[in-house]
């Protein structure tokens, strides 16, 4: 029985009341969930895993994954209308979703947020469904070498990519690199690191916290110095109509979807690599090779199609490791994996023979809930509009408010909220002395899986560093490092050299 045939028993199997009812019962909440700061997919997952202990495994599962999905549609929401990223992937999307806003585009900006998203999905999930085992095989060949290659490949990229000084975004990504080592060292034996003696540390930082502060309280921050009482579209009135796409932006963003759809798939069933990664490479390259790179991160629409592909289409991409191999791609995959042991399935190579009507089941609830996020998230597009009409003196204040009850969910802790608050001060004056912010989160994010990759790669050489040379994948990746860090260099010189030319024949 072929790919296709096994794909409509699936479409049987998800078409059934229940299995139906749950995929766009679970779409609804993803999305709420992946609007609300300070929950995110993983959060909203676990805490709704106990619902499913009672249901059927296929339905269960099923529900559960419709949440992951709807997650990652509503995490761009509060990042586009507030500039407070919902979840770690819509970082990205918020660098020129929320510009967007700003200038009264944001009804734009949230069309091209959830269009992007259903076909970043729904090339994840063709992909899955044509190519799933080969492409585990693939995503096997990445050990801790080229994982390593490939995240210092991201975490080079980071200063002169998304700063507008080079030194600035350098300095910008080491602070974040150095908030990432605080805490238990658990590769070193549980040492402790920079903790200080306390015991509030040992923990490390919370990265909900660190977003919301450097986002949502800068934000606040932000509409005090300014002394006009209009809303955050500068008093112009909104329609939906303005806020359709037209041809135009329909071929801006075309080419960007297709980028950040395979590359965000591509990184996706990476073991341990996930969305915040796929959405970052995807934006940094695009940033790159397009020829709209220089104005990103201030309002091209663009930015936010490139970014909320990859991340949607990264989703799917963990469901290759995690059913083709029982290797969880992200953290909300490890969550679904503790599911389907606790449901009795072993995710593996065996399970699309010997649960068969579970695997295409699933399969087939994907592409429904896919559908079903993008109408919901289309329908409410006008709901979400009315909050940028609201006076500056109210939302601030609500901001404020989110904030807090953001940061305090994570741990229960007034810790997490102060330490909010005083990263958000620190933005503040970092970004008033045109020092960038989004580095600093990135390489929060990527310095930790750096790190236990390159243990691991050190483990397995016995400390030789030849092992990242030894094989092609890694020695590709450092070559193209060395390039991206001397090519600023290069262009200075060349640019030189062009100009004495010039000066010589006049």
């Amino acid at each position: 029985m072929n790919n296709f045939e096994l794909l409509m028993q699936g479409f049987h199997t998800a078409f059934s009341l229940i299995n139906l009812t749950v995929a766009i019962g679970g779409g609804i909440l993803g999305l709420l969930v992946g609007a609300t700061p300070g929950l995110g997919g993983v959060t909203g997952v676990a805490l709704l895993l106990p619902m499913t202990f009672k249901m059927d495994p296929t339905t269960a599962i099923i529900f559960l994954s419709a949440i992951y999905f709807g997650n990652m549609y509503g995490g761009a929401y509060s990042g586009i209308l507030l500039n407070i990223p919902g979840d770690s992937p819509a970082v990205m999307t918020a660098l020129d979703g929320y510009p967007m806003s700003k200038q009264g585009k944001g009804g734009k900006a949230l069309f091209a947020a959830n269009v992007s998203s259903f076909v970043g999905g729904t090339f994840g999930i063709i992909t899955l469904t044509i190519f799933g085992p080969v492409l585990a095989n693939i995503g096997l060949k990445f050990g801790p070498a080229e994982i390593t290659a490939l995240i210092l490949l991201a975490l080079t990229s980071i200063g002169w990519l998304l700063g507008e000084e080079f030194s600035k975004g350098i300095v910008a990504a080491a602070l974040g690199i150095l908030l990432s080592t605080i805490g238990i060292d658990s590769m070193a034996g549980g040492m402790p690191r920079y903790t200080f003696g306390t015991v509030t540390l040992m923990g490390g930082i919370s990265f909900i916290p660190l977003v919301i502060g450097m986002f949502g309280m800068t934000q606040v921050m932000e509409l005090m110095k300014t002394k006009e009482k209009d809303s955050l579209t500068t008093g112009r009135r909104l329609s939906v109509r303005e806020s359709l796409l037209d041809k135009s932006d329909v071929k801006r963003i075309s080419l960007p979807i297709l980028k950040g759809s395979v590359l965000g798939n591509f990184i996706g069933f990476l073991p341990g690599a996930g969305g915040t990664a796929a959405s970052f490479l995807a934006y940094v390259f695009d940033k790159k090779t397009s020829k709209h790179g220089k104005d990103m991160g201030k309002g091209m629409i663009e930015g936010v199609a490139v970014s909320e592909s990859a991340n949607n289409a990264a989703a799917v991409g963990a469901f290759v490791p995690l059913l083709c191999l029982g290797i969880p791609g992200s953290a909300t995959a490890v969550v679904l994996f503790g599911g389907l042991m606790m449901w009795g399935l072993q995710p593996g190579p065996l399970l699309f023979v010997e649960q068969s009507e579970f695997v295409w089941g699933l399969i087939g609830s994907m592409y429904i809930g896919n559908v079903a996020c993008i109408l919901i998230g289309l329908m409410i597009i006008p709901f979400l509009m009315s909050i940028l009409k609201i006076p500056k003196g109210i939302i601030a204040p609500m901001i404020v408010v989110i904030c807090i009850v953001g940061a305090y969910s994570i741990n229960n802790s007034m810790f997490d909220v102060w330490f909010m608050i005083g990263a958000g001060v620190i933005a503040f004056i970092l970004k008033n002395n045109n020092y960038p912010i989004p580095p600093i989160l990135l390489a929060f994010v990527l310095a930790p899986m750096f790190e236990q990759s390159i243990r691991r790669a050190f483990t397995i050489s016995n400390g030789s560093p030849l092992i990242f040379f030894q094989k092609p994948i890694s020695a590709v990746l450092l070559g193209l490092t060395i390039f991206f860090l001397l090519s600023p260099l290069l262009v200075s010189v060349i640019t030189k050299r062009k100009n004495r030319i010039c000066e010589e024949k006049n």
